[in-house]
């Protein structure tokens, strides 16, 4: 679902969009997973990864109807997704993996809240990125610098 339920809202969406002739902001919500491969998940990162390409491309399609298209990609969200204790399981089992979990250099004693990555969406989606489409953002307080 995290590639096809993108698809089918972008397919619903740009038609009338395009119609309606006054441009429009898409963000989607990817991963950072969708730009940095993290082991163990293979199916997960690709599916991200996917959305990559299909902001990229859309970007490209759009554009002349001044509709623009970026992807965000969040690291460690205060959300039930986030389970602390199946990911001490994992890296007890495979401590192989830690190193592409890295540490987060802002504030790093504490994940990030849904709302600080939606005000980079309302952001994304204001006149203030006006001259952005195409972008991948990262939402990873410096995390991916690693």
């Amino acid at each position: 679902m995290n590639l096809t339920g993108t698809w089918r809202t972008i397919r619903a969406a740009v038609p009338a969009m395009i119609e309606a002739d006054n441009g429009g902001s898409i963000v989607i919500v990817s991963s950072s997973a969708g730009l940095k491969a993290t082991p163990g998940n293979g199916h997960y990162a690709a599916s991200k990864h996917a959305l990559v390409g299909l902001t990229n491309t859309l970007a490209l399609e759009v554009g002349a109807h001044r509709i623009r298209v970026n992807s965000i990609h969040p690291y460690s969200v205060d959300t039930p997704m986030i389970e602390p204790q199946v990911m001490a399981q994992i890296f007890t089992e495979r401590p192989d993996y830690l190193h592409a979990f890295p540490p987060m250099p802002l504030h790093p004693q504490s994940f990030m809240t849904p709302d600080q990555v939606s005000d980079v969406v309302v952001w994304l989606a204001g006149d203030g990125s006006g001259i952005l489409t195409g972008v991948q953002i990262q939402v990873d307080k410096g995390a991916l610098k690693y």
